[in-house]
């Protein structure tokens, strides 16, 4: 027996486990394995993203944050007149890049301050370019100025705004005064529309194309292709090494059939007008010059033009941006006149008899119709020279409106011409299936006197009446007006079979307007010029009787061709509330001298220089020298 057996305190005592007791401790202990399982697994398919899946990526990735690519953009193609004097070039500026990866949001109000950006367009920019790689710089201004070049300068550290950079560029460079604006046209960047269309699959976004007239006709052949350099950068940003420098290849030149002369003649006779002036070279269809006023200036769009400006351009009530040249299209009023005429001749409607007792109007269909004079007794010549209506209403009349048509289509008008320049308008040739179509209305035999004069529904623009007029005098071969320099024509001639007696006949009645008739005022000495005048009403009599229509001006229309007999070049000429055809005159007189001058200067031999005109140039040695 055991009298003292070994005793525990009862703290120490140990007491039988339940299982129960056990399972609060299992569960922490299976969290914390599934959690670290977890943590190992996401770093697994980390690892396995990184080194397996998107290795090219990432290693891409990292070569971007030590090399750098930086564009070297392509300079466009210069812009030739048809003797080769430049009208369109380029010039050196510079360009800033921002970098959006390096970009922070704090700073683009202050980049936009620094720079006389637009918050709000810049903004706008940046947002256009979220679907680009991040890596991709972006251009945010152009032409930059010498303030603009001074922050860059003294923001650009890397502990400042190392998302800016400079981009050394050529910038178009256009002509002042808007000198040709519509004839060349503009650049600027490419659209989110425009990179929606098929003919702009290989451009992206940034890029600068043409937008309208030649720059955006011939835009493939005038941009270039850009260059690339690669440099090494260090993790501030500078540069130690060029890696590679692939250089960018310029634009191709274009030499256009514009005369650089003539276009300065037309652009200063058309000065503080409205209208246009198409001169044309009628034996291949070259156009000589091309104005419409008034004008822009297109350096104002040869980067990204700011928001403001846009606006202000495209809402001017004047139209800047019009090309009236082509686009303008408005009745000719009498000008249309010789068309008539030869299909009268042609038709056998009008014949040596023809003639009409002018009283000053005439009634047809229960209507009377004015005439601007009373000529008396009047055949076809005089009817042309002195541009009487009446004449016109009872010989057209008795064409009918379909025969006026078919000759009108003949000549070009009521459908495009087919020039290389875009946004050109067709006009309007009025049938009865016209109106049927356009109106559900039938065709009133009244209407066709409206139309024999030029008025009612037909319109057509400065070109197609230069361009009618130009196979007209040729004896009816209608040349395509174009705009490029082509050894060979651009597309066959239009011929129409017609009897070279009935074209002498209107010819010799355009010739009679210029030497005594309505367009004297076109007169050149020494030069036999056909022309004719027309006067275009924009609104009814009534209406201009009216105090509403007091400030409504009509439209002067004058064409002229020289010389009579094979004719080099033909002028049309629209002056917008000009209100006669006879002020119209001067402004063609104007480009028809230039061409006669400048082709006389060509002509005229050089002569020898004489011993006293030699004496200067060879620094003013004595006579006994010699």
């Amino acid at each position: 027996m055991n009298l003292f057996p070994s005793r525990r305190p009862d703290h120490l005592t140990e007491k039988p486990l339940h299982v129960d007791d056990t399972k609060p401790l299992v569960a922490k202990i299976s969290v914390f394995q599934y959690i670290a399982l977890a943590v190992f697994l996401f770093l697994l398919s980390g690892f396995w993203d990184l080194q397996i899946l998107k290795e090219d990526y990432y290693a891409q990735a990292a070569e971007r944050n030590r090399i750098k690519s930086q564009p070297i953009l392509a300079p466009r193609g210069k812009i030739l007149d048809r003797d080769g004097r430049v009208i369109v070039d380029n010039h050196s500026t510079f360009s800033l890049l921002l970098s959006r990866e390096n970009l922070k949001d704090e700073h683009i109000q202050y980049i936009a301050e620094g720079l006389d950006l637009d918050m709000e367009d810049l903004v706008d920019r940046l947002r256009r370019y979220e679907k680009r790689p991040r890596y991709e710089p972006i251009i945010i201004k152009e032409e930059l100025t010498p303030a603009d070049l001074a922050f860059v300068d003294s923001h650009s550290g890397h502990d400042m705004f190392p998302e800016m950079e400079l981009l050394h560029t050529q910038r178009r460079l256009y002509p002042r005064d808007g000198l040709a604006a519509h004839v060349v046209g503009y650049v600027g960047e490419i659209s989110e529309n425009e990179l929606d269309q098929p003919e702009y699959l290989s451009y992206k976004q940034g890029d600068i194309i043409g937008k309208d007239g030649i720059e955006k006709q011939y835009n493939e052949h005038l941009m270039g292709v850009d260059g690339q350099r690669r440099v090494v950068v260090d993790n501030r940003g500078r540069e130690r090494e060029t890696l590679e420098m692939k250089e960018a290849i310029p634009g191709k030149p274009l030499q256009l059939t514009i005369d650089l002369d003539l276009q300065a003649v037309a652009e200063l006779a058309m000065e503080n007008r409205r209208g246009a002036v198409v001169a044309l070279d009628p034996r291949n269809g070259e156009i000589l010059a091309m104005v419409s006023r008034p004008a822009y200036d297109p350096n104002a769009f040869a980067g990204r033009i700011p928001t403001k400006i846009w606006r202000e351009i495209i809402n001017n009530p004047e139209h800047p941006l019009l090309n009236r040249a082509v686009q303008a299209q408005l009745a000719p009023g009498s000008t249309f006149k010789p068309f008539v005429a030869l299909g009268g001749l042609e038709e056998g409607i009008i014949d040596d008899e023809a003639s009409v007792n002018c009283t000053g109007g005439g009634t047809f269909y229960g209507r009377y119709f004015k005439c601007h004079s009373v000529h008396g007794r009047t055949g076809l010549q005089r009817a042309i020279a002195q541009s009487c209506d009446v004449f016109f209403y009872t010989y057209g009349n008795r064409m009918g409106i379909d025969m006026i048509a078919e000759y009108s289509r003949m000549a070009g008008f009521g459908k495009k011409s087919g020039i290389d320049i875009p946004h050109e308008a067709s006009g309007l040739v009025p049938t009865p299936e016209w109106k049927m179509r356009s109106f559900r209305q039938k065709w009133f035999a009244g209407e066709t006197i409206s139309v024999t004069i030029g008025q009612g529904a037909l319109t057509v623009t400065p070109l197609q009446l230069a361009a009618g007029v130009g196979g007209l005098a040729t004896g009816g071969v209608w040349q395509q007006p174009h705009m490029v320099k082509e050894d060979s024509p651009v597309a066959p001639a239009r011929k129409a079979n017609l009897n070279l007696e009935n074209v002498s006949k209107v010819v010799n009645g355009m010739f009679g307007v210029v030497e005594g008739g309505t367009g004297a005022r076109a007169r050149i000495p020494g030069i036999e010029v056909c022309g004719k005048t027309g006067t275009a009403q924009l609104a009814s009599n009534t209406l201009l009787k009216s105090a509403a229509g007091r400030h409504i001006k009509d439209n002067g229309w004058f064409f002229a061709f020289a010389p009579r007999t094979n004719p080099e070049i033909v002028v049309a000429a629209l002056y917008e509330a000009g209100e006669h055809g006879s002020t119209t005159a001067p402004i063609v007189r104007d480009v028809l001298k230039a061409y006669f001058d400048k082709k006389a200067r060509k002509n005229q031999p050089i002569a020898a220089p004489s011993l006293a005109q030699l004496l200067p140039r060879l620094g003013g040695m004595e006579r006994g020298a010699f």
